[in-house]
């Protein structure tokens, strides 16, 4: 069960996100428009989890690396499975976009 959650929510071994985003990582907001301008990484790309299926060819390299962020990590845990399921391996579940914020600055 334990293991379960962890996948969940993305949680594992500590993953260096700024070095990430220095190596060209994409942070891919999942929040809705509205929420997103409210408040956001610079940067960042904003697909709301609901459209991001229908919004993947905008992504032809199935090698970048991605970090998926959201308002408390859900909506990001769910878009780093959607990422995953179509092929994009490299992606990261980022969690809130503020306390990413903080980690890659």
């Amino acid at each position: 069960m334990i293991e379960t959650l962890k996948k969940i929510f993305g949680i594992g071994p500590s993953v260096d996100y700024s070095q990430l985003v220095k190596n060209g990582a994409i942070i891919l907001d999942v929040r809705t428009k509205g929420e997103y301008a409210g408040g956001h990484i610079k940067g960042s790309i904003n697909i709301s989890v609901d459209q991001l299926s229908s919004n993947l060819q905008r992504f032809k390299n199935k090698e970048q690396v991605f970090i998926t962020c959201c308002a408390s990590g859900m909506r990001s845990s769910s878009a780093k499975s959607i990422l995953k399921s179509n092929g994009y391996i490299q992606s990261h579940n980022g969690g809130s976009w503020y306390s990413l914020q903080q980690k890659i600055k």
